[in-house]
């Protein structure tokens, strides 16, 4: 299984919130290209990187610090945040992100989905968020009355490259991830899991580990790993041993 750090940037710094909420940023770096390349450094294959500002503000904002991370890492990265359209999908792609993610313009528009699978095969991702079960939109600020599951299924033949599962009442909260939702929402569709939200130390990622079996191949993981509650070292071993 993929352990894959976070780094989320907002106004240029690589920051963490709680739930995704505006108002609970704690700031761990005022360079996120050089947390990027701490993880990379300590042995991670992937960074996952958010355009928090995107994400609220709904088109791109931290461009710059992206194009950094991309020159300075050797690894690949994902990148989700406000990406709503084919232009943006193809200006990161050319600027040497390898996976775009996909949100809120996944749910209102699946065909930009379709399309930007056909037209970059193996490069899109879906970010499927949900509060209680039910998908949320406009960087978590809107809860919808789509089920999440069903969101996934719609996706089902596309030929995306994964699903970021989010459960956000867990997210940045170190309480533990939802393996029974994650679980759920393996077993529903034939697409490749990735989860995120709520790790909080070895156990949670040894827990999470239980359910490659049915399709889960990464967890995407930030506040553990910078309090220092999880160790991106033993997480990669015990993961790499799985």
């Amino acid at each position: 299984m993929l352990i894959i750090p976070a780094v989320d940037i907002k106004e240029g710094r690589c920051v963490r919130l709680l739930q995704g909420r505006k108002d609970s940023e704690t700031v761990f770096s005022d360079d996120p290209s050089a947390m990027a390349a701490r993880w990379e450094a300590e042995g991670a294959e992937i960074v996952h990187v958010v355009d928090l500002d995107a994400a609220f503000q709904k088109s791109p904002r931290n461009v710059e610090s992206i194009e950094r991370i991309v020159n300075k890492l050797r690894i690949p990265i994902q990148l989700g945040g406000g990406i709503r359209a084919m232009e943006t999908i193809a200006m990161y792609l050319d600027l040497g992100v390898a996976w775009v993610i996909l949100g809120t313009e996944a749910i209102r528009n699946p065909g930009l989905v379709k399309e930007a699978c056909r037209t970059y095969p193996g490069k899109i991702m879906v970010g499927v968020d949900a509060r209680r079960g039910m998908a949320a939109i406009d960087g978590w600020t809107q809860t919808t009355r789509q089920e999440a599951i069903k969101v996934a299924k719609g996706f089902e033949g596309y030929g995306l490259a994964g699903i970021i599962f989010t459960d956000i009442d867990k997210d940045g909260m170190q309480t533990g991830p939802n393996i029974e939702q994650t679980e759920r929402m393996a077993k529903s569709v034939s697409i490749p899991i990735i989860a995120s939200g709520g790790v909080s130390d070895i156990n949670d990622i040894k827990a999470l580990l239980t359910l490659e079996q049915f399709g889960v191949k990464g967890v995407i993981t930030g506040r553990a790993l910078y309090a220092g509650s999880l160790k991106l070292k033993q997480a990669l071993e015990i993961a790499g041993g799985s």
